[in-house]
Order: structure tokens, then C-alpha cells, then sequence
């Protein structure tokens, strides 16, 4: 993702999470820590043509100056546009945040996931994320409770995994 794919990105961000969306500046934070070599952001987009039809982002956090502990992944955002559902790009967009967060020698990867989106919790399932607690009232307005979900070995989950385009 870049700066001039802001624009098109708040669109779909809109219409996926209309109650809690990103904001311009969010997302410019975001990029400002995703280049050189002290990036810690990993974002990126999926394209059908010219049109954005998904979106993905992970944050790296924690890495110790002397090297000794592992950083921790935080994936900020996975959406696809609602006509790309149940066509594997999710998947693809989850496996790329994780090939980053190999990058970034994570030692495991967390997330959060609301508890009313099963189509999403299998997906992480699939990748091998276990669900380890809540965060009540996480999700604002509506009050709704975040699933937190944590991937051990990051590295492991993606072998023999390849996306396409």
C-alpha cells in the first residue's frame, strides 16, 4: 500500500466497517512506518485490474535494542471487498502479513476478531491462530466483544503457501 492508495482503500474501509473506520490519518501514520530500514508496518493492497479489492496490514512491536526478544506481529487490518468473499483472497492477504511478519523475525502473531465474525475466526483457524480471550466491549458503537487470537511460529504457517498474481 502507498500514500495514493489511501483514497480508494477508505472507500471499501467504509463500506466493510461503516461504525468504526479507519480515518485518512490512521492510515498515513500507518505508512510512515512502512518503509527503510527501521520499518515496522507491513501493508498492502489487492488489486483486480485497477480497483482495489483488498487491503491488509500488520505492525511489528516489541523487538528488544540488544536483539534478544523477538518481536510480536499485530495484524491491524484484513478486508476484502464483499464480491471477492469466498474467493481465497483473504487467505492470500493473511499469508503475505505473515511472510512480513517472518520478515520481521516475529516470534508470534495476535490479533483481535469480532466474536460475530465466523467467517473471518475459521479463516485464522485455517491458518493455525488459536483463540486465547476476549476484550469485552472492544468494538465500538454496539458494544461488541473482540476475539483475541494468537499464531505461534508465524514462519510455520506459511510454507508451501503461494499467492497468486
Amino acid at each position: 500500500m502507498r500514500w495514493w492508495d489511501i483514497d480508494p482503500v477508505l472507500e471499501l474501509e467504509k463500506d466493510l466497517f461503516p461504525e468504526d473506520a479507519w480515518s485518512r490519518g490512521m492510515f498515513w501514520s500507518e505508512l510512515a512506518h512502512a518503509r527503510g530500514p527501521e520499518a515496522t508496518r507491513r501493508y498492502v493492497v489487492a488489486l483486480e485490474g485497477d480497483r482495489i479489492v483488498g487491503y491488509a496490514g500488520l505492525a511489528a512491536q516489541g523487538a528488544a535494542p540488544d536483539g534478544e526478544a523477538a518481536p510480536v506481529g499485530d495484524i491491524q487490518t484484513i478486508a476484502v471487498r464483499r464480491d471477492q468473499w469466498g474467493t481465497g483472497l483473504g487467505g492470500e492477504l493473511l499469508t503475505e502479513l505473515l511472510r512480513a511478519a517472518t520478515a520481521f523475525e516475529c516470534a508470534e502473531v495476535m490479533l483481535e476478531c469480532r466474536v460475530d465474525n465466523i467467517r473471518a475466526q475459521k479463516l485464522y483457524e485455517r491458518f493455525g491462530f488459536e483463540p486465547i480471550g476476549f476484550r469485552r466491549g472492544y468494538y465500538q458503537p454496539g458494544n461488541v466483544d473482540a476475539l483475541v487470537m494468537r499464531l505461534t511460529d508465524p514462519s510455520s504457517s506459511v510454507q508451501g503457501t503461494e499467492i497468486n498474481g
